[in-house]
Parts: C-alpha cells; structure tokens; sequence
C-alpha cells in the first residue's frame, strides 16, 4: 500500500484500492472535482436602512486578496467567477453569475451559468463572449503566473479572491461583497461565519483533543494538513491540537507535509480526518487507513475516529459554507472526548 508500509502484501486488495484512490489527480485547494454535497451557507438578509447606511458609491477602488489595486467603474452587472470559491462568493452575498468554472456547481443556481473552462484552465473566448463587466479570479489557484497572466490579459476588471484559511474566507466574502454593493448582505453572512466558529470553540471548550487531516498522494505517499492549509487552519480556530504543524513543508500540497507511518504511530492522535478527492466511485481513504496493520493500534482506529471530511468543504471549495466545515469538525472532536 503506502510505499513504506513493507509489511502489506504486494498486490493485495487494498494496496490496490489505494492505488486506484491515489490515481486521482488531486490538485490544490479549489480543485476541479465535480462531486457536490449539500451544505449551507450563511443566508444574507438586510433591512432597507442597514442596506442604505452601508451602500457602496462608484467609481471604486479596492484592494484584491493578490494586493492589486483594482478600479470598478460601475455597479457590476454580468459577472464570470472561475472557481467554485468565487462562485459561492457571489451567491453568498445575494449577486449571481453568468459564467462560471466547470465544477462550480454550488449554490444550485449557480449551475444555470455557462461553464468557462475549468478553474486550472479557464477558457478566455467563452468567457469575453459572456461579454462580462467584472471577472472574480481565484487568488490561490489562479495566482500561478501562468494562469495569472491569462487571467489578467482578459482586457476586463479582474478582481483576485479565493481562501486558503478561515480568516481569507472573511476577507474574500467582504471584498466581493463591496464591490458588488452588498456590503449589509456580507457583513452578515461573516456574522454567520464568526458565529459558527465562535460555536465549534464553545464545543470543545477545556477539552483536549488531538487531530491529523490526511490526504494520499498520487505515488501513495500520506500527507498531513498543517496549520497554513485550509483544513489545518479550521482545526487550529477550533482549538484542536494538530501534531502535524511543526513539521517541515513537504510534498506537492501547499500547507501539508510529508507523513512517514512511523510518525502518525508516534502521533496516535485521538481523531483522524480524512480527505479523499475524486468520484464517490473511489475508496474513501478513511476506510483504507484502518486496514494498514501499524495503524490498527492507533487511538483513533481502535476508537473509530477515522473520519471522513467533505472535499468539497475542506478541499476544493473552501468559502462561505466554512459553517459546516467548523460544524463538522467539532462534532467529531467533541464525540472523541467523551
């Protein structure tokens, strides 16, 4: 299975099983899984007064999640979003899209926008052809200078935000909500947020409570979340230790290191999330993990405390349903302290 595990059978089922799970093209944050579950997020509702007191005035200017000055001319009416975190920007703050990257397919809605190319290869014809007055770029994904510069070449105002940590998600739902004039809409769905996470902290309050977020790699090395990714950084706002976070950055996920077995046997956490990119086709890696023969003393193994996290919140669409994600963890840690 794992290249270091010698102790498993070359061929077996599951040294097979993860093969085929690790096959899967990862991808960071925000990738291009296609997969959707249900989630919530913050609804934004106003009153005419809140609305008026906090209304935006045109010509503006901002500053991007990439540091760019950005100038807005007027009021934003046809919108191209390309990744599923911008998407959900948008629709959070009570706006919509035309257009969208290809696994963008939350809020439901926003599925009625035409697909532009994928957030790693957006398609800059169909995205001039939606003829769009503001395109809300990815500030992680599309920082790479490649994408970057396609991006930035679109002869249209391009405003950068996306989220590799809870604090980025507020950041971002801010920005698009002041420049799409929504600026009650988002104060209130970070209201949401704050007080979600102010809940998860209230959960395990006094409680002690160790957790690794796991991810395989295509060459079936394991990977564990530090405190600088977005699934780390949900654990650390909740107050969970993650013994991960000292480790060195290593491997090609920004904000994850390098897990040899022996180390997670040394860590023997009290819980295990798990996070396993691709169609529901694949073996869930939380399933795989307890079948390794050095993991099957591990406190959160014998505890059954491997716990599958949703990609889709923790990977590939961090953003506004951040709600769920906070929920989700400190239900799990809660259970474990008991």
């Amino acid at each position: 299975m794992l290249r270091s595990l010698t102790v498993i059978r070359r061929g077996s089922a599951l040294a097979l099983a993860l093969a085929a799970l690790t096959g899967v093209a990862l991808g960071a944050a925000c990738g291009d899984d296609d997969s959707a579950a249900p989630a919530t997020t913050p609804t934004a509702t106003t009153s005419a007064s809140a609305s008026a007191a906090s209304q935006t005035t045109y010509p503006l200017k901002v500053t991007d999640l990439l540091g760019r000055e950005v100038e807005i001319k007027a009021k934003p009416k046809t919108i191209v979003a390309l990744s599923p975190t911008a998407v959900e920007y948008v629709y959070a703050v009570g706006a919509s899209v035309v257009g969208r990257s290809q696994s963008a397919d939350y809020p439901a809605a926003a599925q009625q926008a035409k697909e532009v190319g994928t957030a790693y290869q957006p398609n800059p014809e169909a995205i001039l052809a939606l003829k769009p007055d503001l395109v809300i770029a990815d500030s992680v994904i599309q920082a790479q200078p490649d994408l970057r510069k396609t991006v930035e070449g679109l002869g249209v105002p391009v405003l950068f935000a996306g989220a590799d940590s809870y604090q980025k998600v507020v950041d971002g739902v801010r920005l698009v909500g002041k420049v799409l004039d929504a600026n009650a809409q988002a104060a209130q769905v970070v209201q949401g947020m704050e007080k979600a996470r102010d809940n998860a902290r209230a959960a395990l309050s006094g409680k002690k409570v160790s957790a690794v977020t796991l991810i395989a790699g295509r060459d079936q090395t394991l990977y564990a979340a530090k405190d600088n990714s977005y699934a780390g950084d949900i654990m650390k706002q909740v107050g969970i230790t993650n013994p991960a976070a000292s480790q060195p950055d290593a491997g090609p996920f920004p904000g994850y290191t390098t897990l040899a077995p022996e180390k997670l046997v040394e860590f023997n956490p009290d819980v295990i999330f798990t996070i396993t990119p691709g169609p529901a086709s694949i073996p869930r890696l939380s399933t795989l993990v307890p079948q390794i023969p050095p993991f099957k003393g591990l406190k959160a193994v014998t505890g059954g405390k491997v716990i599958e996290l949703d990609v889709e919140l923790f990977l590939e669409s961090p953003g506004p349903r951040v709600v769920d994600a906070f929920k989700a963890i400190s239900d799990a840690a809660k259970a474990s302290a008991q």
